[in-house]
Parts: C-alpha cells; sequence; structure tokens
C-alpha cells in the first residue's frame, strides 16, 4: 500500500469515506461524526497539502490529515510553543479494517512530524468514544487532559475534546511513501 497526498479531486471520494465511517460509528452507538463535514473546510486542508490517502491499487483504504494547526481553545499558550504535528479525521475503510492501518497512520504521522523537528504527535478525540480513546492509549498515546462540551476557549461546543500525545520518533509504517518531505516547523 502507497500513502500519497489528497487531491482537490478526491474530495467527493474523501466526504463520502466521512460519510461511511459516520455510519459505522453510529451503528456502534456514538454520535461521532453525525454532522456533515464542511466541504469547503476538507478542501482547504487538502489544498494545504495536510491530508493523505492510503491507496491500495486504486481503491482507498485508509485516510489522515496532519496539520500544524491545533484546533482552537484545546491547548494551552505553554503546549502550542512545543514544536507538535496534530492529526484529525484518521480513518479506515471498513473493507480494510482489521488490518492495523490505523496503527500505521499513525506510525507514519509520528515518523513525518519527527522528521518535522517536532517533539509531539497531538490529537484531540470525540469526549464519548471510550473505545477510540482507548484504541489510541493502546498506541502509545497518553491522555493529557478533556475539554469537556461548552468548557472551550472559544465558548463553543466541545465535543472532540479529549486531548492525548506521543512523543515524535522515527518509526516505521509499512506505506510506499510517495509524500514530499515534510517542511521542518521547529
Amino acid at each position: 500500500m502507497r500513502i500519497c497526498p489528497a487531491q482537490p479531486h478526491d474530495l467527493a471520494k474523501l466526504l463520502a469515506f466521512r460519510q461511511e465511517a459516520a455510519a459505522w460509528l453510529s451503528r456502534l452507538g456514538t454520535d461521532q461524526w453525525q454532522r456533515p463535514y464542511p466541504a469547503d473546510k476538507l478542501l482547504a486542508t487538502i489544498e494545504a497539502g495536510e491530508v493523505f490517502m492510503v491507496r491500495d491499487g486504486d481503491i482507498t483504504s485508509a485516510t489522515i490529515t496532519l496539520t500544524p494547526e491545533a484546533e482552537e481553545g484545546l491547548w494551552t499558550a505553554e503546549e502550542l510553543e512545543e514544536p507538535s504535528l496534530f492529526i484529525n479525521k484518521l480513518t479506515v475503510a471498513r473493507t480494510h479494517a482489521g488490518q492495523n492501518l490505523g496503527g500505521q497512520l499513525l506510525d507514519w504521522a509520528g515518523d513525518r512530524a519527527h522528521r518535522a523537528g517536532a517533539a509531539w504527535l497531538r490529537l484531540d478525540a470525540w469526549t464519548t468514544n471510550t473505545n477510540l480513546q482507548a484504541y489510541y492509549i493502546r498506541h502509545g498515546f497518553r491522555h493529557v487532559r478533556t475539554v469537556h462540551q461548552g468548557l472551550a476557549v472559544n465558548g463553543g461546543p466541545r465535543v472532540s475534546g479529549w486531548l492525548a500525545q506521543r512523543a515524535t520518533a522515527p518509526r516505521a509504517h509499512g506505506f510506499t511513501d510517495e509524500t514530499a518531505a515534510p517542511d521542518y516547523i521547529g
């Protein structure tokens, strides 16, 4: 399998991918991702070179967003001074579930973050999805804190405020990496 940057023509595929994940999450009993993600926001992250796709032949089997920008109101000013990359929207196609693609993507992101000079790979997960939180803990992330709904710095509703991080490090991930070298952020 290979990992490559998403392109603007991948927008419809990525939106459908998220809908598939939202339906699966609903069947598991969580309200995560039940609101459609705005296409314009997704396109902006694609154009910024922050969205990556894992391809198994012509099939998209997984996707991840890796960005230097933290969601506003989650991390402290001191934490934001530390060189970090943030993962979002990690999704694995149901056809490829159970193959550790998510774990491989986390390793790829940690390796990429390390090569960019980041000390931390950080994320915010759905506050009520304890299975997802446990998944990240199993993959070496440490829970930092939970920012509860309504307590975000920006005053908006907070449903994705379970914060976790792990140190970056060179890691084998198993993908043929077709991405450009990361920009240095340190």
